[in-house]
């Protein structure tokens, strides 16, 4: 069975970094799609970041591009997010998502089969 569990949330002023991480296990994990997903309350949770496994191409929301990087650790099958000059309005619970079968880069939440249960960032000014 696929688990994702992330880590590494907290709350930081405007400015910090901080970095997430997401083990995932259950599957070969260097062969797949994986994403960062936001939910903000009363928002709809929107992609940060996602990446192909096998060739390491990667996309990113116009919101955080120059400030996040999605990377990944296949040895220790983990997933990172670090996530620079954090802003306010990156508050929000930070979702791994995973899938495991053939797959098309993208971040919508449609495109990914698995979930961890999340880890807040809270930012404030």
């Amino acid at each position: 069975q696929v688990q994702l569990v992330e880590s590494g949330g907290g709350s930081v002023q405007a400015g910090g970094s901080l970095r997430l991480s997401c083990v995932a296990s259950g599957y070969t994990y260097s062969s797949y799609c994986m994403g960062w997903f936001r939910q903000a309350p009363g928002k709809e949770r929107e992609g940060v970041a996602a990446i192909y496994t096998v060739s390491g191409r990667r996309i990113y929301a116009d919101s955080v591009k120059g400030r996040f990087t999605i990377s990944q650790d296949n040895a220790k099958n983990t997933l990172y997010l670090q996530m620079n000059n954090l802003k306010p309005e990156d508050t929000a619970m930070y979702y791994c998502a995973a899938e495991v079968r053939a797959c098309i880069l993208t971040m919508t939440t449609s495109g990914y089969s698995y979930w961890g249960q999340g880890t807040q960032v809270t930012v404030s000014s």
